[in-house]
């Protein structure tokens, strides 16, 4: 190895270089670079990119010559007396004004909403049995369970079939199961009559009670998948004698933690059941519409099915008084009926317990017969009604003229009912394939949206509100099909002054 490039190998050390630091400086450290390989250089802060900084959350010098540069310092003269004068010639004038807009009408009814509101009704499910279609199956009733995950349906008919079918079901699907197939149901119940109606249990998620076509009561519990039977009335004496239109949970005034079912037939009767440890279903109590109990204000046709029945076609208890029901009858009547009534219904019906005569005022009836009463849950007076003459009537039971009169549809009406948030709201299904949704808000006259549930017209003959999960509303078809839909806000936000704008229409008195 020559002597150049022994030295270029060899070993030395080399000079320390000062490199300044600013933030050490600033935090009045002092920083030294240890044998650094290179000479010695300059450097400045990167992340200031200069040698001085001011504090970035005043961003300005305090001091009296800094705040001179902005020219904060000088202020320019006011005239307070001047100011003074101004307002004592304005007062007058401002306070008049002020004292105008305060008894101004002009913004009643207007509420500010911060959120964007969802403009659509949506179709989020399309549920159906195909076994029930195969066999041209209607969907007679649905009904939502007590949590509000569970939707229930009856296959049967409702139309000028064979509504004896051998055999018809009861299904239920959970539409908690998102993301999973839901052309299936969850649980299918095979029945042996046509089920014409059903009522989920108000507190039990998988009680259900069931109204057949051969007069027949049963309850069911989903749970029990073999058999989920648990209660039947059987066919005995007490048994209806015409096909069930409506069963109904009531709560026994005796016992608050008790319920027992109630069902309602085209034989005139108003029947309640309480369950035994056997499976059945006895007598506990019951009422009858005859002729000769229903007020005299109430010109009733000549009943069709014998001489002293009134049918029975659907019922309604008050939100506000368990003692108080409305019904709707075959004649086209809607009347006001009572359980605390004591006055026997004549002749006896030859049931093991004799029943009563629950009627005490009638209103004023549509063109045919009642399918569907429904009584408000946000005021103890009003109650909807709709019919075969396709109106749906809005009455308050202090008299018998309706409120308002409106006609929905051209072809019949079977299912009314309130929303359960909304108290001008309510949702009306047609013989033309429509549910329509009405705000008495926003109309008097013509519903808020018609939704087509049926491309062909095919009747739509059930609906109902889900009281757990609001925006939904459930309803059933003639093509087997049960569709749940989606609301958007303006059906399920109560506006501010809609309780004072109930109260008015429940006020209004007609001739």
């Amino acid at each position: 190895m020559n002597t150049a490039t022994a030295l270029m190998f060899a070993d030395r050390a080399a000079g320390g270089a000062d490199v300044e630091s600013l933030w050490r400086r600033d935090q009045g450290g002092r920083g030294e670079a240890k044998s650094c390989q290179t000479g010695e250089i300059s450097t400045v802060e990167a992340a200031v990119q200069s040698h001085s900084s001011r504090d970035a959350g005043i961003q300005t010098d305090q001091s009296q010559e800094a705040v001179q540069d902005l020219n904060l310092c000088h202020r320019a003269p006011v005239d307070y007396a001047g100011l003074l004068s101004f307002l004592q010639r304005v007062e007058e004038d401002v306070i008049k004004e002020l004292n105008k807009n305060w008894r101004s009408h002009a913004f009643d009814g207007f509420e500010v909403n911060w959120t964007d509101q969802n403009e659509t009704v949506s179709c989020l499910f399309s549920l159906s049995y195909p076994e029930a279609q195969d066999q041209k199956l209607q969907v007679t009733s649905i009904s939502w369970n007590a949590t509000g995950s569970v939707v229930a349906c009856s296959y049967g008919r409702l139309d000028d079939g064979d509504w004896s079918t051998e055999k018809s079901y009861v299904c239920t699907w959970n539409l908690d199961r998102r993301g999973l197939n839901l052309q299936h149901p969850d649980l299918v119940v095979d029945v042996p009559s046509s089920v014409m109606c059903l009522s989920f249990h108000p507190s039990e998620p998988s009680l259900i009670a069931g109204g057949l076509f051969s007069g027949e009561v049963m309850v069911w519990d989903t749970s029990r998948i073999e058999d989920p039977l648990i209660w039947r009335t059987g066919m005995t004496d007490d048994t209806h004698t015409d096909p069930v239109y409506q069963v109904e949970w009531m709560q026994d005034l005796k016992h608050s933690y008790h319920f027992q079912v109630l069902s309602i037939s085209t034989d005139g009767k108003v029947l309640v059941w309480q369950t035994e440890r056997d499976g059945r279903l006895t007598l506990a109590e019951g009422f009858a519409l005859v002729a000769q109990q229903v007020p005299r204000s109430a010109k009733l046709k000549k009943p069709t099915r014998g001489e002293m029945a009134v049918g029975v076609t659907s019922l309604s208890f008050s939100h506000f008084d368990p003692t108080v029901f409305v019904i709707g009858v075959e004649g086209g009547y809607s009347l006001k009926c009572s359980t605390t009534v004591e006055t026997a219904a004549l002749p006896r019906m030859g049931n093991s317990v004799p029943l009563k005569a629950p009627a005490q005022f009638a209103f004023s009836p549509h063109g045919g017969p009642v399918y569907c009463v429904s009584c408000s849950p946000f005021h103890r007076n009003l109650f909807l009604s709709s019919g075969t003459d396709g109106h749906v009537h809005l009455h308050s039971m202090l008299q018998a003229q309706p409120l308002v009169s409106l006609q929905l549809s051209k072809e019949y009406l079977f299912s009314v009912s309130w929303s359960p948030v909304r108290p001008l709201v309510f949702a009306a299904a047609s013989g033309e394939g429509e549910v329509q949704l009405f705000d008495f808000g926003k109309s008097s006259q013509k519903p808020a949206v018609s939704i087509k549930q049926t491309s062909d017209q095919s009747p739509v003959y059930c609906i109902e509100f889900n009281i757990k999960q609001t925006q939904l509303l459930a309803a059933g078809d003639a093509t087997g099909t049960v569709k749940i839909w989606q609301l958007s806000s303006e059906f399920t936000e109560q506006g501010p002054r809609e309780m004072n704008q109930l109260e008015q229409l429940a006020n209004e008195v007609t001739d």
